[in-house]
């Protein structure tokens, strides 16, 4: 049995270890393989799967100083060990947007909040002319009138008329070269009611692959061709165009299939879109919440519009980014303490701040970057209960398998160098130090095994 000046000497160093943890200051020496700044970072910042189980604790092979820690006996065990951080987060609905109106009119009808909107159905309507849902990723942002026009707005025209079940007759392949029409030129369409609403097209002839592909090139979605090739906004021809990979073809036949979407959906059966005519997302929205009553000008913001699907967003100062990467496992804290799987889905950096005494944007501006990290879940059906919550994200690290593992409490900073664990029959035992993870520390030496008593601070 120790004595009783090298028990208190034994304490002494015990609590100096822990304090220099604390306190970050890493002990010398030769046998350490983590710097005690480094294990207290480790504790902070990782996890453990392992469950310790405790004894009470006995004399402690010797008295105790009253103002040094108490001792107890823990068993060292054999577990698994895993880095994680938590940090805070929001589970919500992704992808926000404020929907505004476009053209001149009154708002007639408007959803309920919460409602979700799918494709091919309206989304509000304006002197009573529906504004109907399309899925795709480029805006309508022109007239779509004219034979022969090409580009990524018709794609989204084409796909979607099919997927609701129009026959829209076959699509030039990328790499043809289509005309477009000159007003008048042309025979007038036969199968459209004559004077039908606004913008009957000024020719129904058949946009037609001709000529040898051209060389690729100019603005996205309206490929390229000869001189005098149609420009956005353009309703004058005649002009060569490329058709390019995404990019559609607005052909008789997809026109006539848009002239029978149109009386089915209750709008103008011309034959000719208008931006005003459909909203462009990329899948089905959810009403979040309305800015706009029935009465108000149409172009004017509207409603507000998320997608149907929850996410966690979590904001991280980039110093504390770390090894966070797209797909990487996380899983989230419910606010019932149940957990739910995901993965990381998005990384964003925002940069806020700026400005300030020396100017805009100048030296004098205080600048702060946050990088906001989206979460998908694996199973949405787990938050079906929640709209919106606080939750906690725990990001998973690197693990260790069946290692053994003690408090971090039971190391003894030794003179030499390096550490050691106290056993129960106060034998000191060198021991090797590997991972940390939430109070427990990876030890290994000889001397120690599975469910050897070993004393620790208290």
């Amino acid at each position: 049995m120790a004595s009783e000046h090298e028990a208190a000497d034994t304490l002494a160093l015990r609590v100096t270890a822990r304090e220099e943890a604390d306190r970050g200051v890493p002990p010398t020496g030769r046998r350490r393989r983590r710097t005690v700044g480094l294990a207290v970072a480790a504790v902070l910042l990782t996890g453990t799967t392992g469950a310790l189980v405790l004894w009470s604790g006995g004399d402690g092979n010797g008295p105790a100083p009253e103002s040094g820690p108490g001792i107890r006996k823990v068993a060292v065990v054999r577990t698994d060990l895993s880095g994680s951080k938590e940090m805070d987060g929001t589970l919500g609905y992704d992808s926000p947007r404020t929907l505004r109106g476009t053209g001149e009119g009154r708002v007639t009808w408007l959803p309920a909040r919460g409602a979700t909107v799918t494709r091919g159905h309206q989304l509000y309507r304006v002197d009573e002319r529906p504004t109907v849902l399309l899925y795709g990723s480029t805006p309508l942002y022109r007239r779509l009138d004219t034979p022969g026009t090409v580009g990524r707005d018709v794609r989204v025209l084409a796909d979607n008329l099919k997927a609701l079940g129009y026959d829209i007759g076959p699509q030039p392949a990328p790499g043809s070269v289509v005309r477009r029409q000159a007003p008048g030129e042309g025979s007038p369409r036969t199968d459209r009611a004559p004077g039908a609403g606004r913008g009957t097209p000024s020719s129904g002839a058949s946009a037609s692959p001709t000529g040898p592909p051209a060389a690729s090139g100019g603005g996205e979605g309206q490929g390229t061709g000869e001189a005098g090739e149609q420009q956005p906004g353009a309703s004058a021809g005649p002009a060569r165009s490329t058709v390019r990979r995404g990019d559609g073809v607005l052909t008789a036949s997809l026109m006539s299939a848009v002239e029978r979407w149109q009386k089915a959906a209750g709008l103008d059966p011309t034959g000719v879109l208008d931006p005003a005519d459909a909203v462009v997302a990329k899948s089905a929205v959810r009403v979040s919440g309305l800015r706009a009553q029935p009465g108000d000008e149409a172009a004017d913001e509207l409603m507000s519009l998320t997608s149907t699907t929850k996410t966690v967003t979590v904001p991280v100062e980039s110093l504390d980014l770390g090894s966070v990467s797209t797909g990487r496992r996380v899983t989230v804290v419910l606010p019932d303490r149940s957990t739910t799987p995901g993965r990381v889905a998005a990384i964003s950096t925002v940069v806020q701040g700026g400005g300030g005494e020396s100017g805009e944007g100048g030296e004098g501006g205080d600048r702060q970057s946050t990088t906001n990290v989206t979460v998908s879940l694996d199973d949405p059906r787990a938050v079906k209960s929640l709209d919106s919550a606080p939750v906690q994200a725990r990001f998973h690290g690197r693990a260790r398998k069946h290692v053994l593992a003690v408090p971090v409490g039971a190391l003894l900073a030794l003179r030499e160098g390096g550490y050691a664990v106290r056993r129960a029959d106060g034998r000191l035992v060198p021991v090797d130090t590997g991972m940390f993870a939430r109070g427990l520390v990876e030890i290994s030496g000889k001397g120690v095994d599975e469910g050897t008593k070993v004393e620790t601070t208290a």
